[in-house]
């Protein structure tokens, strides 16, 4: 432990996530020496188990790799605590993700006279984007097809793997109802005996997430360095730059420096890290000079729905291939895309679900009877598929991530579902319904369902310091050594899943770091 605290690294990574493992590896490769700080257990390999949210207990939820402490959330003037669906340890929140690594399109990006972007456009465009979305691609070996309404090439995506019956009895019905489904991108390694680990933490290292396409590589150059159990608790420095962060570890407090460093904590974690960092310089908090950091949080709407497809015989396994961007946008709304899932029915899964419906209608205190409630659900969907949509949301400056003063290492945030997003809710559901005509889609709730582990924005990039928190480069606006690699620095949350946009974004990070001197 002496010689890792007296030792200036060239860059300190916090959190090892999907952009955290992502950036430490590209950053290992080009010969830095490289320090990743970890909340969670390093764990053991040959785990395999998925998010149990019934399990309360913390030191249980550690030992899982599950984030043990209870998130405070105010919902549309609700208040509530509650466990999030979110990992740690090496690897975080993606060594449980069902592995889909979708490609947003250029108008998710860019603004255009055709496409108008609601926010005018990231600063980063997508044609410079593009080529670490390829080196992404093939780093996570990605499988999967082009979308058939996609305009732009997808030269690093691999095959996609075999479907089965289920899957194309699905693919038939969608395609005589006029939409254009296409075999999602999943990024597992084409090996023989995969035990196809979609939602679930991996014991092998075909599921490529950002333990296995991340923290494990850099380790491997023998130029990076894992530390577990270690709680960062304050980043300090001056008014230019960061000097060293400070932590805690089985109950020790530490001390560790670099000359860059790089936060990838999660867009729930990071902002609350800045916001607890405070001295001379930073009176409300690191890079918070303009009351930025932790505004314009964003999720996804899950608008999960069952579909019951024609048997054929023999198995009928949960759909994993399948990928639907026909409702990206509709009459002139930006909504998402519809997926596969890849996860059974279960009565955990059902569970969870009704007790947040529960919470979400004022239910609260009945919410312990949603375990046995679920029993007779999970009976009656059977073979169902699983799917979601996921409906983009936008940035609002009173969406944010605060600092809970008496607790401040607890996260903690703010959140008010706007009219507009409730209206392209009720747009998606209508147009979900008519595309799965012929399935009996059923929706498995009314109330909005808000996809914890897809928060982003909450250190929004632009051009302007007085309206986002880290510039084009993912350079913190003043600091001159911190850069952000998680999706906090998203400026809209695109209609996809983020994973991969982190990944691609964290490889371009890296690169940028690297190439200065």
């Amino acid at each position: 432990m002496k010689e890792l605290v007296d030792r200036v690294w060239d860059v300190i990574v916090i959190g090892t996530g999907m952009g955290g493992g992502t950036a430490g590896r590209a950053l290992a490769e080009a010969g830095k020496s490289v320090l990743f700080l970890e909340k969670g257990r390093q764990g053991i390999r040959t785990e395999r188990q998925g998010i149990d949210q019934s399990l309360t207990d913390p030191v249980a939820r550690s030992i899982r790799g599950f984030w043990p402490d209870e998130v405070s959330g105010t919902v549309n003037g609700k208040q509530q605590q509650f466990l999030p669906p979110l990992g740690t340890g090496p690897g975080g929140s993606s060594v449980f993700y069902a592995a889909t690594l979708e490609r947003p399109e250029p108008h998710d990006l860019d603004h255009s006279d055709a496409r108008p972007h609601p926010t005018g456009g990231w600063p980063v465009r997508y044609e410079d984007m593009r080529p670490w979305y390829d080196k992404a691609e093939a780093q996570f070996q990605v499988h999967g097809e082009v979308d058939p309404l996609c305009t732009v090439p997808n030269p690093s995506l691999a095959p996609p793997l075999e479907s089965t019956a289920t899957d194309s009895a699905i693919f038939e019905r969608l395609r005589s109802n006029g939409q254009h489904p296409y075999h999602l991108h999943i990024a597992i390694a084409n090996v023989e005996g995969c035990l196809g680990c979609l939602g679930v933490k991996c014991p092998r290292a075909c599921k490529m997430d950002g333990r296995s396409a991340g923290v494990e590589p850099a380790l491997a150059t023998g130029r990076a360095t894992l530390l577990d159990e270690c709680e960062v608790t304050a980043l300090h420095g001056s008014a230019e730059q960061i000097t060293h962060v400070s932590a805690i570890r089985h109950g020790e407090h530490l001390e560790f420096r670099a000359r860059q460093y790089v936060l990838a904590a999660g867009a729930l974690n990071s902002p609350r890290l800045l916001l607890a960092s405070r001295n001379s310089h930073w009176p409300q908090g690191c890079a918070n000079q303009h009351d930025q950091v932790g505004r314009n949080l964003m999720f996804h709407v899950n608008e999960i729905f069952a579909i019951w497809p024609p048997h054929r015989g023999g198995p009928v396994s949960p759909s994993k291939a399948l990928g639907l961007r026909d409702m990206y946008s509709v009459q002139g709304q930006r909504l998402g895309m519809v997926q596969a899932m890849g996860v059974n029915v279960s009565h955990g899964l059902i569970a969870q679900f009704m007790k947040e419906q529960m919470e979400e209608l004022g239910l609260g205190r009945f919410s312990r009877l949603a375990h046995l409630a679920a029993w007779p659900a999970t009976q009656a969907l059977g073979t169902a598929q699983l799917f979601v949509g996921l409906l983009e949301d936008m940035p609002y400056v009173n969406n944010r991530v605060t600092l809970n003063v008496d607790q401040p290492a607890r996260m903690q945030f703010e959140y008010t579902m706007q009219p507009e997003l409730r209206q392209r809710r009720k747009l998606f559901r209508q147009s979900i319904k008519r595309a799965f005509r012929g399935l009996h889609p059923i929706f498995g709730g009314w109330v909005p369902n808000l996809n914890y582990g897809h928060a982003c924005g909450t250190l929004r990039s632009g051009t302007d310091p007085k309206t986002s928190v880290v510039d084009a480069d993912c350079r913190v606006h003043g600091l001159d050594n911190l850069y952000v690699a998680d999706s906090s620095f998203f400026p809209t949350s695109m209609g996809v899943n983020p994973s991969l946009t982190i990944a691609a974004n964290a490889l371009r990070v890296a690169h940028l770091m690297s190439e200065r001197p």
